[in-house]
């Protein structure tokens, strides 16, 4: 059975190549999908340490994609302060003939203001309000089963508890088997641990493929788990 991924390349345009000493270009994982494109599987995990480019990244491939970059489907018009990149004017996708072209974004940190807009054109945002954060943010996931395509997820682990990202992934799990495509960025052993993902670390050597036990994200979790107090002593 031939795969239609919503995204299967992602590469600068050729009709808008982005200045390289100009940031985002200047982020080595960046850099790195500007000058040699990137192939994207069913699901993909981005983890890196802060600043290294992943939320980045995935905002631009949403905005690039026809998302709303505070998120929501392509149809939500929602906006509070523009603080996005211009790298999306500068990427490519590449899709698949007859793949789904619906989706939608998910990004921790403009959920509020998310759910108050889906308030305001009636679609339920004060029951969302009403529930605590991580309740929430699966209610919303779950009532949008219905979209098959491109599902772009932005550090959702702020909002949700061991066992909420373990829900997470049985969502998202169910979605892909109907044929949608997931792009997660995390900072969560259990996130990354997502099955059959693609893992990808970022940092300043740019971006590497890399199996869940090497990712440096999972040998400190493991370390810090195995022995706190070797961590918490740097702190004095």
């Amino acid at each position: 059975m031939i795969q239609r991924l919503p995204i299967r390349r992602v590469e600068m345009h050729p009709l808008a190549p982005a200045p390289q000493d100009e940031w985002p270009a200047t982020l080595p994982p960046v850099r790195q999908v500007l000058q040699n494109g990137w192939e994207l599987g069913p699901v993909t995990v981005l983890t890196g340490e802060n600043g290294s480019g992943k939320s980045t990244l995935v905002e631009a491939i949403a905005i690039a994609y026809g998302l709303n970059p505070e998120g929501g489907s392509t149809g939500a018009m929602h906006t509070t302060r523009s603080t996005e990149s211009n790298l999306s004017e500068h990427l490519q996708l590449v899709r698949a003939g007859g793949a789904p072209k619906k989706g939608f974004f998910l990004r921790a940190e403009s959920m509020h203001g998310f759910y108050t807009y889906l308030q305001e054109v009636g679609f339920g945002g004060d029951r969302l309000h009403a529930r605590s954060h991580g309740e929430s943010f699966l209610d919303l996931v779950a009532e949008r089963e219905h979209i098959t395509g491109l599902w772009m997820l932005d550090e959702p682990e702020s909002a949700l508890s061991v066992s909420g990202c373990l829900a997470l992934i049985g969502q998202l799990r169910d979605f892909v088997a109907r044929g949608s495509q997931v792009i997660l960025s995390t900072h969560s052993p259990i996130l990354a641990a997502f099955p059959g993902a693609d893992c990808y670390e970022l940092g300043d050597w740019g971006m590497r493929r890399s199996e869940y036990d090497d990712l440096d994200l999972v040998r400190t979790w493991r370390g810090f788990l195995d022995s706190p107090e070797r961590y918490l002593r740097h702190l004095d």
